[in-house]
This record gives structure tokens, C-alpha cells and sequence, in this order.
């Protein structure tokens, strides 16, 4: 392990070094330059294990050293200890809250320096190894995270296959879906963990459709009120089917599933909640849905332009949507208009109630 000694005058150096070299791996490495030994430190950080370092220097004092020091994300907890002539009680207070663990005074005396130094040794020794066996956790949390990340990524999959056997086009609107909510949740802040989760929870939305017949699924045109009242009872549907998993993507599926026809109004299906009653996701996966299903050809419409959706998602903010959500999507639009070219020629799609 590196101890890293710093002091304008050479021969403080030597002395140190000589009263160190007989510690067991411990290696001494002198500097009389703080930028030196900073660009030093700086391309060995994970080698020192003790920083020892002069306050009375050109240029740099030791204290403006120490707070450079600090600055290296490696040398962050490193013992390092100041040696001073000054006996000042302010400056030794300035050196701690520098950075400073401990002081030797001039001139120094090799025993005590070897007894010093062999304590921060053992000390610094003790965090690497706190530092490399909280690595070691976080490395094997991370694999457990992505092992049921693709457990979860392979039931959505699975449910959307199933739900893709009812209408082969259905995959496309769940990628542009997914890819909205993403956007949007990205330009409300929300993590990019949230965002992935939120994203993958979004493709299940329309999974109880499943459960509407091919009849009223599929037909050419405009749906009687008792067809729009069975069509609308996919929402609690898709929230059965997905609730009661452990998994905070179903949960958080089974969330959208049941939210996502909500009305910023109170004017939606199927708890006509209102504004903020509405859980977010519903209210993201709500503009993202609805944007999608207007600039699709469906079997009761033509697409409409980008430039038409658009101007109707921004009159509909406060009404249909939740304003900040419809504002987070159109910060994005430049993002939005490239999904518009994945999968535009519809031939035979879905009803989007």
C-alpha cells in the first residue's frame, strides 16, 4: 500500500520516508510539488493508503491539498494527516473540516510517525475491504434485480402473445404505447428506473381485451351502446387478470389497466375518478393510448395527422387529460413524431375503448 508524502522541503521528506520504509507494505512515495503529487494520487488513488502532507507550502497549503484531495472519489475516506509546526487551534480545526484525520508535529519523530501511520494503515485497510465487500453486495443485487427484470419481461411477453392472437397489429400499438409513456415519464422527472418499470407495465393496458369477443373486438364500424358497455368492461378486467401479483410491474399493470380510461373530468370509465383521484399512470398511459389510437387507421376511422392529434391532445389538457402530463408529452414531440413511422399502415385494428 502507498503512503503519499508531501512537503516543500525535501529533507522533511527524507525523514519520513526513512522512519517508514520499515513497515511491512507499506511503500513511500515523496513529493516536494502538490500539483505533483495530486496528478500522482489522481493516477494511483486506488494504491494510497495514507496521505501525509506538509500546511506551509508555496503555491498550495496543505489544507487547499486536502480539499483537492477529497475532490478524488477514490481518496475520499484515505487517512491523511498533517504535519505542521503551527500549534494554532484554528488551523487544525480548518485541516479537519478540510479533510484532515490527524496531526504530527514538527519535527517529526520516526516512531511515533511508524506508530501513526501503521494505525491509518490498518484503518484505510478496513474501509477497502468495507468498500470492496459493499461492492461485491451491490454487483449480486444487481444481478438478482436483472434476473427478475427478464422473469418479468418473459410474462409480459407471454401475455402479449396471447393477447397478439386476437389481432396481429396489437404488438405495434404496445411498442408505441410503451415508448410514449417512457418519453413522458422521462419528462416528468421520474427515474430511469420508473421509466423502464412504467414503460413495461404500460403494454399490458389493453391485456383484457382478451376477454372481448371477436364480434365487438373487431367490428367494422361503430359500436352499439351495449357493445361500447362490454367493450368497457376491459378495464377491470385487465385489472383481474394482472392483480394480486407480488410483482410491482403487475401491480403496477393491473394499476393502469383499471386508470388508464379515467377522465381528468370525472367523465371516464370505469370509477369515474377525477384529476388527481386518478393514479399517474393512468393518466400518462392515457395520453400516450388515446395519441396512438387517433394517428391509427382503425376499422371506424382514418388516422389522423400527427399535426391534428396533436392540436386535440393540447385543447383536451384539463378535460380529458391531466395538463402537466399532456405538456410532458408535447415537450418530447421531436421524440414522439420518429415512433409515428413504426407500423402507420393499419389494415384491420382493434376498437381503442
Amino acid at each position: 500500500m502507498l503512503a503519499l508524502i508531501l512537503d516543500d522541503a525535501e529533507m522533511n521528506n527524507l525523514v519520513i520516508v526513512a522512519a517508514l520504509r520499515p513497515l511491512a507494505g507499506c511503500t513511500p512515495r515523496d513529493f516536494t510539488a502538490p500539483e505533483e503529487a495530486l496528478a500522482f494520487a489522481e493516477a494511483h488513488a486506488c494504491e494510497i493508503g495514507v496521505v501525509i502532507t506538509d500546511y506551509e507550502m508555496p503555491g498550495m497549503d496543505g489544507i487547499a491539498f486536502i480539499q483537492a484531495l477529497r475532490r478524488i472519489p477514490e481518496l475520499a475516506t484515505v487517512p491523511v494527516v498533517m504535519v505542521t509546526s503551527f500549534d494554532q487551534r484554528s488551523l487544525r480545526r480548518a485541516a479537519l473540516e478540510a479533510g484532515a484525520t490527524d496531526f504530527l508535529a514538527k519535527p517529526a519523530d520516526p516512531v511515533e510517525i511508524r506508530a501513526r501511520v501503521s494505525n491509518l494503515l490498518a484503518l484505510s485497510t478496513a474501509h477497502r475491504v468495507q468498500r470492496e465487500h459493499a461492492a461485491q453486495l451491490a454487483r449480486e443485487v444487481a444481478t438478482a434485480v436483472a434476473m427478475v427484470e427478464e422473469r418479468e419481461r418473459e410474462i409480459v411477453s407471454t401475455l402479449m402473445r396471447a393477447a397478439e392472437h386476437r389481432d396481429a397489429d396489437t404488438g405495434d400499438h404496445i411498442v408505441r404505447v410503451s415508448a410514449y409513456v417512457g418519453l413522458i415519464a422521462e419528462a416528468l422527472g421520474q427515474s430511469a428506473a420508473e421509466c423502464r418499470q412504467l414503460s413495461l407495465a404500460a403494454t399490458m393496458h389493453d391485456v383484457g381485451k382478451i376477454a372481448v369477443p371477436d364480434s365487438i373486438l373487431l367490428k367494422p364500424g361503430a359500436l352499439t351502446p351495449e357493445e361500447r358497455r362490454e367493450m368497457e368492461l376491459h378495464a377491470e378486467r385487465g385489472q383481474r387478470i394482472l392483480g394480486g401479483s407480488a410483482s410491482s410491474v403487475m401491480r403496477l399493470a393491473a394499476e393502469i389497466a383499471v386508470s388508464h380510461h379515467e377522465r381528468w373530468d370525472g367523465a371516464g370509465y370505469p370509477h369515474r375518478l377525477r384529476g388527481e383521484a386518478i393514479p399517474l399512470s393512468g393518466r400518462i398511459v392515457a395520453v400516450a393510448d388515446v395519441f396512438d389510437a387517433l394517428t391509427t387507421e382503425r376499422p371506424y376511422k382514418e388516422a389522423w395527422t400527427p399535426e391534428r392529434a396533436r392540436a386535440h391532445m393540447a385543447e383536451n389538457a384539463g378535460a380529458h387529460f391531466d395538463p402537466r402530463v399532456v405538456e410532458a408529452f408535447l415537450s418530447r414531440w421531436d421524440q414522439i413524431e420518429a415512433f409515428l413511422t413504426i407500423g402507420r399502415q393499419h389494415r384491420h385494428v382493434p376498437h381503442a375503448a
